[in-house]
């Protein structure tokens, strides 16, 4: 093992979870896809995450992470690279399981190294736009390759060379605020858009509350009050 994947080794939660990746006959997760809220089932081929799938998801932090929080609460495990900014809070009001969640929030100079062993040790791998920035078509292929490999999902923020399915987040417009301007922020009605390669060809197209007035994703719904539109993030 390469040094700098042995020092990986001693970050608390790489290890454990490289130890629980063997399958829990506990957990009802089918062997080759990964379970999504049901608010964003529709959004994917079979209703969930193909293992041994990467996936991009242009335009919603939130999107990212509610993405990771059925697979968790159900016992897979997730990570997160190159996403120094993200907040925790926010992730367990998503409801991600913080006890089967790894942040890493800076991967360095050793970017490969980093990634492929949380490929190795996680179902689900977030790549933040500090990681991925400068990633060129080659070192994506080999990626995507581990990906295949080990049976996990490589989820990248942003455009990913070769991707299986692309998720895009726009038309978003925060509720909660009455007409005057006072009041408190309740939910985000968002538009999302899915497109990819083999199954995912057919584009898709859900209406969303990310979040829900409940923290976690849920079907869109119209609103009465008068909502505030945001121009991008």
């Amino acid at each position: 093992m390469p040094e700098e994947v042995a020092r990986l080794a001693t970050i608390p939660g790489l290890r454990t979870a490289a130890q629980l990746k063997r399958p829990d006959p506990e957990i009802p997760t089918a062997a080759g896809s990964l379970p999504v809220t049901p608010a964003l089932s529709e959004l994917l081929p079979g209703g969930a995450l193909r293992r041994g799938s990467t996936v991009s998801v242009v335009g919603s932090t939130a999107l990212i992470l509610a993405l990771l929080t059925e697979a968790t609460q159900q016992g897979s495990w997730a990570a997160i690279t190159g996403m120094p900014d993200l907040g925790i809070v926010a992730a367990a009001e998503l409801g991600v399981d913080l006890d089967r969640f790894a942040l890493v929030p800076d991967p360095g100079a050793e970017l490969v190294a980093v990634v492929s062993a949380l490929i190795d040790g996680f179902d689900l791998v977030v790549l933040g736009p500090v990681a991925a920035q400068g990633v060129q078509p080659q070192l994506a292929r080999q990626l995507a390759g581990r990906v295949r490999n080990r049976g996990a999902v490589l989820l990248t923020t942003g455009a990913w060379p070769g991707v299986d399915l692309e998720l895009r987040v726009s038309n978003r417009k925060w509720s909660g605020l009455a007409v005057d301007g006072f009041g408190h922020l309740e939910s985000r009605d968002v538009v999302v858009s899915a497109r990819g390669r083999g199954a995912a060809a057919r584009p898709r197209t859900a209406a969303l509350q990310l979040p829900a007035s409940g923290g976690a994703a849920a079907v869109g719904r119209p609103r009465a009050r008068t909502g505030l539109t945001e121009a991008a993030g």
